[in-house]
């Protein structure tokens, strides 16, 4: 019984923080097939994946606090609308300027899924059941790069790019259902007494005074910073350099997303076994070394997809474990302010992410090289980050199990 209400909850809060990634995969293999509707160059259509993680960063900061005010539904069922009208509007734009913008606002409305599921894992529990939640979370969250290229690859032979913007919204409103009809508050009125937007600001500052709680949320950030590259910069790579079909660059996008799902349903084990700061430590080290050798092997010439789509899957593998865990014990001292500090631990790894695009897409030429000198950037900096901030901890094992009160 215990169980099947702990994956009946993975599987709600996974589906919600799915549908603002769904926005993305889904589409991705329409990017070159965009540039060339609306006239667009390749860093002009990149900017409309710049601009929607920007806003998903920058929502969090907002939804979180209202969330520890408020309670964990109401945010929902507004960010969910935002986002489902903001998807309609993307469906009728005629240029690319009017798509970015839109698509800035589809991120605020993306960025409820982003920041409130977290609290509520933080809300239920600690430790490495936290962690086992988190890690099922993920299993259906990451669902996601798997089946959204495949089904946008379907839906763009069917109806063009537009038709993925009417699908996601559709996703959107089933969204709302879902929090209407399954999901339980997980905030009580007792727990929101204290919380204010003066509160919220006080909570911000003693997180970003928390050099561990920032270092955490870095190493995280910077493991997706180099996924942020590889996904604004594959479509293009993988489609018109090396010759893939959508649907090929789908299959191949999804080889690594299945390897990061497959990874991370080991974190709880791991933790429980070795301790979940050893497993970053590892996990953040051994993805530096896959990455420096495919950025070495560029440098030297190399130019075979083979070689970048399995040692991508490597790489992959070990954000499994680095991702979810650094997002658990980010939130592992701070239960009172959970969706506070939820907040700005998404928003500040959507931020570092979108940056790592901004930067990356100047340099874009649709060959390999920019793309995965980024990539490997961000996992060598996340190595450094990580024995710094763990320096001092480098055997704790964080084995708490008791329901947070």
């Amino acid at each position: 019984m215990h169980f099947s209400r702990f994956l009946k909850m993975a599987l709600i809060l996974g589906l919600l923080s799915a549908i603002g990634p769904f926005a993305i995969d889904m589409y991705l293999p329409a990017l070159p097939d965009i540039g060339a509707s609306l006239g667009a160059s390749v860093g002009a259509v990149q900017w409309s994946l710049t601009a929607f993680f920007l806003a998903l960063g920058v929502g969090q900061l907002f939804y979180g606090p209202i969330s520890d005010m408020v309670g964990r539904k109401p945010p929902l069922y507004f960010g969910l609308g935002v986002f489902t009208l903001a998807s309609v509007g993307c469906a009728l734009a005629t240029d690319i300027e009017t798509l970015v913008a839109l698509r800035f606002v589809q991120g605020l409305g993306a960025a409820a899924g982003m920041a409130i599921p977290r609290a509520v894992v933080r809300d239920l529990h600690t430790g490495t059941e936290a962690a086992r939640l988190m890690s099922l979370l993920m299993l259906v969250f990451s669902v996601s790069p798997i089946l959204a290229p495949l089904a946008g690859s379907g839906v763009i032979a069917l109806t063009g790019w537009r038709g993925v913007f009417w699908v996601v919204a559709v996703a959107a409103v089933a969204g709302l259902a879902l929090v209407w009809g399954s999901l339980r508050e997980t905030r009580p009125a007792a727990d929101r007494v204290e919380s204010s937007l003066g509160g919220a600001l006080r909570a911000y500052a003693l997180l970003l005074r928390d050099g561990h709680y920032l270092g955490l949320v870095f190493i995280g950030g910077c493991a997706m910073a180099g996924f942020f590259v590889y996904l604004a910069g594959s479509p293009f790579v993988l489609i018109n350099h090396y010759g893939l079909t959508p649907t090929q660059y789908s299959l191949a996008f999804g080889v690594n997303a299945a390897a990061f799902i497959g990874a991370s349903q080991f974190t709880a084990t791991l933790g429980e076994r070795f301790g979940m700061v050893r497993v970053v430590k590892a996990a953040a080290t051994a993805s530096g070394a896959v990455m420096a050798s495919l950025l070495l092997y560029y440098l030297a010439g190399g130019d075979d997809l083979a070689v970048l789509i399995g040692l991508y899957f490597g790489a992959s593998a070990l954000m499994g474990l680095v991702i979810p865990t650094t997002s658990v014990l980010a939130l592992e001292k701070h239960g009172a302010i959970a969706g506070t500090a939820s907040a700005l631990l998404g928003t500040l790894q959507m931020l570092t992410g979108a940056a790592a695009m901004g930067v990356v897409g100047l340099f874009a030429n649709g060959k390999p090289l920019p793309m995965v000198v980024g990539m490997a950037t961000g996992a060598l900096l996340g190595v450094v980050l990580c024995w710094i901030t763990l320096a001092r901890d480098p055997a704790r094992r964080t084995v708490a199990t008791h329901k947070a009160s």
